[in-house]
Order: structure tokens, then C-alpha cells, then sequence
């Protein structure tokens, strides 16, 4: 007989005395009890520690004898066993005991669920999305002014008007057109805007200079636009401080109307270079006031200053790009005016034959004649021209073409 065997009938035997131990143990407890009743000395308390004695006793051999069932178990053969390779090992019973039952998983129902009511809720958050609403709303009405604003100047019609009327200035049309809107998209400024114009004679900037000043009269008043000639509003014999303060004055009462209808006046200055130092002096403590209303002027500046220089980079590169440098580091040489910092320099470049032609065809079919391609070309032949890079350019512009068809 195996190991099992002996001990199931080690604990039956033991079994078998405990069981005649505790009859006699009963039997000894009713002596005990006849003798306990007989003796008149053995306190009640002394019985109740026997008791608990006599079961912790039974408690213990009990624990130390496993069940049958138990010891049986060990002996069936386990799955590895069958094979024949190897016997299962009776498992402890103190492993048994300590291994609990798994429960089974719980899987959710089908049915909605319902996240339960968050009770801390922070109270900011309805504030916080009001405030969204509001900045938005702001941002919005921002906009919304900003194209309404706009729309008194009509800058596009005027960029229409440019492109029809001023040929071949392209690129400073383009200068010109951006620095406007972006100025006048707004009505408060830190500083005026100021727009210099350098080109040589007959590339189109009085001509420019008159088609602004007609735009901006339409659309904010002739009393909001100032347009200064040196010579014809200073002759040679007035006081160049006398003109230089009356020139003040007037910008000063035009600034103020303008900041009354919420405005942005126009001053526009012809031949530029014609300016006496005091003049000039005068503009520039007109450019450097912080006053409100002088803080939102436009200024146009349109002189031949720089067109040695103009001329010299358009020969040599065939175009005007990159011509403002040279005028940044010629120009405060001669006044520190063209030194402040919210002077946009633009320079015009140089007229091709093509560009002469079509102020030929423009001023013929204003005066009322035929224009023949054939004469026209011929017209255009007479004037002088640089020559570089394969093209032509009038060294005098169109600034002839007015005189030549008036002599149709």
C-alpha cells in the first residue's frame, strides 16, 4: 500500500481514537461534571477553560487529518499521467483551502448608458464661451468696418483709372496701390503716410499726380485735398518761411475737418524739387507733430530728384526693381526729410517706344483725330531714345507727345 493509503488509514485510526477518546473524555467530563457538582469548590470559570480547551484540542487533530475524499483525489491519474510519462503529485490541502473560486465576468448590458452627473462643474465655463462669443463678434464688427472704410476711398475704381491712363509703370502702380490700402484701411495711425515719387521728365508723374487728386476729390471732398505746386503757390520773390507757414496753416485746417468726418485728407506736392530748404523744413516738423488729426494724412511727394540714378539702374538691369535703394542712400544727402521713417520711396521707370506710342493714340483720339498706325510710328520715330538690352527707351519720355500733336 502507497502513501495515500497509509495515511488515510493512520487518520481513520486516529479518527477512531479521537472518537473513543472523546467518549471517554465525555464519560471523564461527566465524572468530571459529577465531580465538579460533587466538589462545591471548583468555580464556573475554571469548567468554561476546560471547554475551550477540549475543542481547540479537536480543532487541531481535525486540521492535521485531511479529508478522504481529498487523499483520494491525489490518486486518480491527471492528464499527464495518462500518457504513462509521469504520475500527478497530490496537491496540498493547505493550496486547496487557499484557492478561491473565480467569479464569473460581468459583461455591461445592451441597454444606454448614462455617464453619471459630474456635481463639481466648473462654473467658469459658461463665462469662458461667452467670452469666445464676444471676441468673436468683435473681430467680426472689426472686419466688417474695415471693408466699409475702404469702400469711401474706392480703391479699386482708382486702380482701374491708374492702369488704364499711367503706361508703363507697372511695378510702382503696384507699390503705390498697396501702401494706400493698407494705410487706409484703418482711420487711426501712429504716423502720416508719405509716398515719394522720383522719376525723369515724361514718365507720367504729374499726369499720376492729377488722376489721384481727382479720384480723392470725388470721394472725401475738394475741401479734404490739397494740391501744391512750387512755383505757382511759391513764386521766387515770396519768403520761403512765409510760404512754409502758410503751407502749415492749410494742412493744419484741412487735418481738422478731415478728423471731423472721420477722413483721411490728401496732400498732394507737384515738382518737389523746386522746394527751398525751408519749405522743406517746414514739412518735415509737419511730419514729426503727434498730434491726432496730422497723424492721419496721406502725403504725396512727385519729384525728378534721384533720375540720374533711376536712369542708370533701368539701363543697366532692365528694370526699376531695386532702384528705392539707391534713391534710400541719395536722398537724405540732400534733406533729411527723405531720412524719416515713414517715407516710402517709389521710383518710375523709364518709358519704352511701345509706352510712347500709346500716348500718341491716346492724345490724338482726345483731340480729335484719326489715329493711323502708320503716322503714329512715325510720329514716335522722331523722339530720342536710349538703347540697351535690345530696347528702346524715349529719353524724354512722353512729355513731347502733347506739343507734337498739337502741331496736327
Amino acid at each position: 500500500m502507497d502513501r495515500t493509503d497509509d495515511e488515510l488509514d493512520t487518520c481513520m485510526s486516529n479518527k477512531g481514537g479521537e472518537k473513543g477518546g472523546d467518549k471517554g473524555g465525555d464519560r471523564g467530563k461527566g465524572g468530571e461534571s459529577a465531580g465538579v457538582r460533587g466538589t462545591p469548590g471548583l468555580s464556573l470559570q475554571l469548567k468554561a477553560v476546560m471547554r475551550i480547551r477540549s475543542k481547540y484540542l479537536r480543532r487541531g487533530r481535525s486540521e492535521q487529518c485531511p479529508a478522504p475524499h481529498a487523499l483520494l483525489r491525489g490518486r486518480l491519474p491527471g492528464p499527464s499521467s495518462l500518457g504513462g510519462s509521469t504520475s500527478a503529485r497530490p496537491e496540498s490541502p493547505h493550496r486547496r483551502r487557499g484557492r478561491r473560486r473565480t467569479k464569473g465576468v460581468l459583461f455591461p448590458s445592451d441597454g444606454r448608458k448614462y455617464l453619471p452627473k459630474n456635481k463639481e462643474q466648473s462654473r467658469a465655463k459658461p463665462f469662458l464661451f461667452l467670452f469666445i462669443i464676444i471676441v468673436f463678434m468683435q473681430v467680426y464688427n472689426a472686419i466688417e468696418n474695415l471693408d466699409d472704410h475702404m469702400e469711401k476711398y474706392d480703391l479699386e475704381g482708382l486702380e482701374r483709372t491708374l492702369h488704364r491712363e499711367v503706361f508703363g509703370q507697372q511695378e510702382a502702380l503696384h507699390s503705390l496701390m498697396y501702401h494706400l490700402r493698407d494705410y487706409l484701411s484703418t482711420y487711426a495711425h501712429q504716423r502720416p503716410l508719405v509716398l515719394s515719387l522720383h522719376g525723369a521728365h515724361g514718365v507720367g508723374k504729374s499726369h499720376l499726380g492729377r488722376l489721384l487728386v481727382r479720384h480723392f476729390r470725388s470721394v472725401v471732398g475738394a475741401e479734404l485735398v490739397v494740391q501744391y505746386f512750387s512755383l505757382h503757390h511759391c513764386p521766387l520773390q515770396d519768403s520761403p518761411e512765409f510760404c512754409a507757414s502758410e503751407l502749415a496753416g492749410r494742412v493744419k485746417e484741412v487735418a481738422a475737418q478731415a478728423e471731423e468726418a472721420e477722413l483721411i485728407p490728401l496732400i498732394l506736392l507737384d515738382e518737389v524739387e523746386l522746394l527751398r530748404p525751408a519749405l522743406l523744413d517746414g514739412l518735415r516738423e509737419l511730419l514729426q507733430l503727434q498730434r491726432n488729426e496730422l497723424l492721419n494724412i496721406v502725403y504725396i511727394f512727385l519729384s525728378t530728384l534721384g533720375d540720374g540714378e533711376v536712369t542708370s539702374h533701368v539701363l543697366q538691369n532692365g528694370t526699376v526693381a531695386g532702384a528705392a535703394r539707391l534713391l534710400r542712400n541719395m536722398l537724405p544727402r540732400l534733406h533729411s526729410l527723405w531720412a524719416e521713417p515713414g517715407v516710402e520711396l517709389i521710383p518710375l521707370s523709364l518709358l519704352e517706344r511701345g509706352h510712347v506710342v500709346q500716348c500718341f493714340l491716346e492724345e490724338m483720339t482726345d483731340e480729335g483725330f484719326y489715329p493711323d498706325p502708320g503716322y503714329v510710328e512715325r510720329l514716335a520715330g522722331e523722339l530720342a531714345y536710349h538703347r540697351a538690352g535690345g530696347k528702346q527707351y524715349a529719353k524724354t519720355g512722353c512729355k513731347q507727345v502733347v506739343a507734337k500733336v498739337n502741331l496736327l
